[in-house]
């Protein structure tokens, strides 16, 4: 086991797209983070699980060390998903298992339709793929500059004095402070970027994370839904109990992959919030699923 991964770079779409490799023993495992976040937010997951996979933690596109990207027509799931496959090629991963959370398991679906004999397995927890009527349910009926969650992302502070003042502030207010510490040191750590200027920026731009939450993009939620029914990967789908997002997206996510909906206690973030037990879920559900022994 490694203290700190080894970042790395790949060209992909005519933009840079980074990567931090744990490195580990057994088959590779692709991690994908949520909206806003970035790889480094696994890194305790990751540590956990290097006795058992090959484990890299793709920066999406607009995220962490990832080129900068605010253009909605670059944002969609389906070319994301092509970042991650060219990840997997400069590795030299022929077949690999993807757990992706949240925007991340929108993500993976459109890598597991778009490359079904390379993905062994595909683990979802709260991915963001909604049926077109739900759709219109809770926050995610408004699109574009009139989105909640992209309002909310505009108004997210991108600058502070150092990383120790955005620990600080993220761990005493929800939902960051659900994280496990961990976790959130690994989002400070590699989802803020030094300046000349001698302070800390966000590296996700907040323009970024509300264009992909407007989801005025080709291949967003919905498209990641009816991708669902194109998936032959063996899957499995988790969500947590007190999400605050509407829980019969996962249940209709579930049906759709003729798997069994798996609650996790937590929230959204709930595979962020107690390390150990997803290291006990994810690696017992790549076995369930045939991709570890």
């Amino acid at each position: 086991m490694t203290d700190s991964p080894i970042a790395g770079r790949v060209a992909s779409d005519g933009m840079g797209i980074a990567y931090l490799d744990w490195g580990g023993t057994g088959p590779p495992l692709l991690l994908l983070h949520p909206n806003g976040f970035c790889a480094g937010v696994y890194d305790p997951l990751a540590r956990g699980l290097v006795g058992r996979c090959r484990v890299v933690g793709v920066d999406l596109r607009g995220h962490g060390s990832s080129d900068d990207i605010t253009d909605s027509g670059l944002l969609g799931n389906d070319a994301i998903a092509m970042d991650v496959l060219a990840v997997a090629d400069h590795l030299g991963m022929d077949r690999f298992a993807i757990l992706g959370v949240s925007f991340g398991g929108a993500v993976g679906i459109e890598v597991a339709v778009a490359a079904p004999e390379r993905v062994g397995a595909l683990v979802l927890c709260e991915a963001i793929a909604i049926e077109a009527g739900a759709r219109e349910e809770q926050h995610f009926g408004a699109v574009g500059d009139d989105h909640p969650l992209a309002i909310g992302a505009r108004r997210r502070r991108d600058v502070w004095d150092d990383r120790a003042a955005v620990l600080a502030s993220y761990g005493s207010r929800p939902p960051m402070d659900a994280l496990d510490p961990e976790a959130l040191a690994g989002y400070v750590r590699w989802g803020f970027r030094n300046t000349d200027d001698g302070v800390v920026e966000l590296a996700c731009r907040p323009e970024t994370e509300a264009l992909i939450f407007g989801s005025e993009r080709s291949h967003g939620p919905v498209e990641a839904f009816e991708a669902l029914h194109r998936v032959t990967s063996p899957a499995a789908v988790m969500a947590g109990t007190h999400t605050d997002l509407d829980p019969s997206w996962f249940v209709a996510q579930a049906g759709a992959l003729g798997v069994d909906l798996q609650l996790v206690e937590g929230g959204h973030f709930c595979l962020f919030e107690d390390t150990d037990r997803a290291v006990r879920l994810v690696g017992g559900n790549l076995r369930a699923l045939g991709y570890l022994q």
